[in-house]
């Protein structure tokens, strides 16, 4: 349960410290730094979902965050037992990165009505530290679930 709420805990404080850094120190449109096709810049706030999809979506999407991380709790605190398979260092701690995240991102539409987005690398929408936990901790939650696949298999 530690790796859980550890890998939330630090999602949750690097992205709103992130967050709080861009909005606090750069205006929409400026740019803090440009490498190649890297850039830090402050963009104005994302209404939508990934990719830019359900732009001005912002309460449907805010609900939606809210029965993810229901669910997610709702699995961390009580339903674990019951698939042991999952109940691993692994599927904890992707599970933990996937609710920090979307609690990140739920913080910033519930007080801005919009994610601050501020990671552009070239032709990829832009993004912040809360859609990476996100997409890691799908990636990993995914790799956990490999074994459980193979034993289908056989």
């Amino acid at each position: 349960m530690w790796s859980f709420l550890l890998s939330v805990l630090l999602v949750v404080v690097a992205d709103q410290l992130s967050k709080l850094w861009i909005r606090s120190n750069l205006l929409v449109g400026q740019s803090l730094f440009e490498v190649g096709f890297f850039q830090i810049i402050r963009l104005p706030p994302n209404t939508g979902a990934a990719f830019g999809l359900f732009q001005d979506q912002s309460f449907a999407l805010t609900i939606v965050a809210i029965v993810g991380i229901a669910a997610i709790l709702l699995y961390a605190l009580l339903i674990y037992r019951r698939f042991p398979f999952l109940n691993n260092l692994l599927g904890r701690s992707a599970l933990g990165l996937i609710l920090g995240g979307t609690i990140g991102n739920l913080i910033d539409r519930l007080r801005f009505g919009g994610v601050t987005d501020f990671i552009s690398i070239g032709i990829w929408p832009a993004f912040n530290i809360a859609d990476s936990a996100i997409v890691v901790g799908v990636i990993l939650f995914a790799y956990s679930l490999l074994p459980l696949a193979k034993a289908e298999k056989r």
